[in-house]
């Protein structure tokens, strides 16, 4: 197991979905990067969200498609 996090990083906070890493995460990512780009959001692959205190508040989400949608308009 392990989190997903989509951060602005002109913002405070951070988006996170829990899932599981493997060829599905990395085709997840690329496909979140080519729709919103490398400019000004940050995706990281994190093992426990209380480890990470810089991306605090965390938002989870639910599902790919809820994570996709707050990503694209973030």
């Amino acid at each position: 197991m392990c989190y997903l996090i989509a951060k602005n990083i002109n913002d405070v906070g951070c988006v996170a979905l829990r899932t599981t890493h493997g060829k599905h995460l990395s085709e997840l990512k690329r496909r979140i990067e080519k729709k919103v780009g490398y400019e000004k959001i940050q995706l990281v692959t994190i093992s426990r969200p209380s480890a990470y205190g810089e991306y605090e508040p965390y938002h989870f989400v639910n599902s790919e498609e809820e994570f996709t949608v707050v990503v694209e308009n973030m």
